[in-house]
């Protein structure tokens, strides 16, 4: 057979082109995804959209490519870091929180005290009442803006309720004392003085915030000087000085503008209107301050406004446990100001503004966040004076761990030292009487019922002459539970009264003493005395 030879004419040729041609641009023009490209479809914010991506792209890819920010709470359906496969939806549901606080007001109680220091049935608001807040904040919790839940994340209480405090007289059944002068007493954080008699008893400050660290009449017996608790956090402010006057008939404290004094505040006798103080600085931790072991002295004027400061004594470290800080003690004629610290005492001078000891003493170690400062007073002519001295203890590694503790007497002007009472315990506080007619005085101090003991021992009280000489115990009588730890009150000598008597708080109650019969008389029963002055 021969060979068969096709031949396509030209025009055939081209309609082919044109049809091969064609078809590829009808390919073109359709709306199906080129091979490899995902269709992907995004839910969010009440919107969709879509994209299409190459498979094999991430969740995070489709918001990216789609200008979707997440919030840090937002949550996303698949998570971000799926990596898409095939055609899919992406569900974005937005997640926000609110925080808010609801503020709930907490009722105060209501109390009711008998006192025999106001007239029968009449009645007295001595605290008034304030309520508490409660704050509690909640968590709420928004998906598209449609809220999930609310829950209580902390609760906080920025203030307790206050109660409200009445005081109701009560007819007081005690007999009556004579008063020589004026005798002031704290009671539940107010302030009360006794005149003439133990049954006129008058409030001098009943705001209930008198704290007691600081409540002492002025020589004359006109004005009472006193600490306020401070209305800040004790961190920052622990109490004021304020002063009232005990004749006006409708006195009003003065604020003297002092602040944060724990150990010592005191009248200098002979001045008018002066006080002497020594301040610390508030601290968080225990005991609560730190003592700039500073004296200060104000001349107010009746008007409560300042007529002079001045600084006597600079801040200090105070030697050894300084922090705690030091005391101070006037002779009755105002012209010696003795100190006290837990490692000396000595004299203030007044013109060179410098302290010298005159006697160092073995340091207490308490083990614990307070300091032993030992308890000093002067003689009627101030010649002598009176302290608790702590003594060595044979067989201890360590002399500061020791329990002895003598009464004893040092004399300024020549430096000689006596011990007078043995095994007193470290409360003691001897207090001098003013001079008697015979031109004697006594010295009060107390005892320890178990001087090895003494930190955490009851005492009783005692009497002793000027020299150590004629000690005998005169309260309470034996076998009855002993005082706490106070420094005992003298009454002053009077042309009227040439008799003085002792003030002495007792289970709470006052007593007054007859330091020659050892008599004790009761003058009030409600169990809420604090601090006493006899003026």
């Amino acid at each position: 057979m021969g060979k068969r030879n096709t031949v396509f004419s030209i025009p055939f040729l081209a309609c082919l082109t044109w049809l091969v041609c064609g078809l590829w641009l009808s390919a073109c023009g359709t709306s199906t995804p080129s091979l490899g490209m995902l269709p992907i479809e995004i839910k969010v914010d009440g919107k969709q959209a879509q994209i299409d991506l190459p498979a094999g792209s991430t969740v995070q890819l489709a918001l990216d490519k789609n200008g979707i920010t997440l919030g840090s709470l937002d949550r996303v359906d698949p998570p971000v870091f799926t990596l898409l496969t095939g055609a899919a939806t992406i569900q974005v549901t937005r997640v926000r929180e609110v925080f808010e606080v609801e503020e709930t007001v907490l009722p105060f109680s209501r109390q009711v005290l008998k006192n025999e220091s106001l007239p029968t049935n009449q009645k007295m608001i001595v605290q008034a009442g304030a309520p508490g807040l409660l704050q509690v904040t909640y968590r709420r919790l928004f998906e598209n803006d449609q809220e999930v839940s609310r829950a209580a994340i902390k609760s906080q209480t920025i203030h307790e309720p206050t109660p409200e405090i009445e005081m109701i007289g009560v007819q007081s059944p005690f007999a009556p004392i004579p008063i020589p002068r004026k005798l002031a007493y704290l009671n539940m954080g107010n302030a009360w003085l006794m005149q003439r008699t133990s049954a006129e008893r008058t409030p001098l400050v009943t705001s209930g915030d008198l704290d007691g660290r600081v409540f002492s009449l002025s020589p004359d017996g006109k004005w009472l000087l006193f600490t306020r608790k401070s209305t800040l956090p004790a961190a920052e402010e622990i109490n004021t000085l304020w002063t009232i006057s005990t004749t006006d008939e409708n006195p009003r404290p003065i604020d003297l503008k002092a602040k944060n004094i724990v150990h010592f505040a005191d009248w200098v006798p002979g001045a008018i209107n002066t006080v002497v103080y020594s301040t610390v600085e508030p601290r968080a931790s225990a005991p609560g301050w730190q003592a700039n072991n500073d004296l200060l002295s104000l001349t107010f004027a009746i008007s409560g406004t300042y007529v002079k400061k001045e600084e006597i004594l600079p801040p200090s470290s105070g030697g050894v446990y300084g922090w705690w800080g030091t005391n101070y003690a006037w002779t009755t004629d105002g012209k010696k100001l003795a100190y006290a610290r837990p490692d000396s005492i000595g004299l203030v001078n007044l013109e060179k503004k410098t302290t010298a000891a005159l006697f160092d003493l073995l340091p207490y170690q308490t083990r614990s966040d307070w300091a032993w400062v030992p308890g000093i007073a002067w003689s009627p002519d101030r010649s002598v004076m009176y302290l608790v001295n702590h003594q060595p203890q044979a067989g201890l590694a360590a002399k500061e761990n020791s329990q002895l503790f003598d009464l004893a007497a040092v004399v300024p002007e020549t430096g000689q030292f006596s011990s007078l009472i043995p095994q007193t315990g470290m409360f003691s506080y001897p207090a001098v009487s003013p001079l008697l007619p015979d031109k004697q005085a006594w010295v009060a101090f107390l005892k320890a019922y178990f001087p090895e003991q003494s930190e955490t021992s009851r005492y009783r009280l005692y009497l002793m002459d000027r020299d150590g000489s004629n000690a005998r115990m005169l309260f309470p009588e034996e076998g009855a539970a002993g005082l706490d730890p106070q420094q005992v009150v003298w009454s002053p000598l009077t042309n009227d009264e040439p008799a003085v008597w002792l003030a002495v708080i007792y289970r709470g109650n006052l007593f007054l003493i007859n330091p020659v019969t050892g008599k004790a008389g009761q003058i009030t029963g409600d169990g809420l005395i604090k601090r006493v002055d006899w003026k």
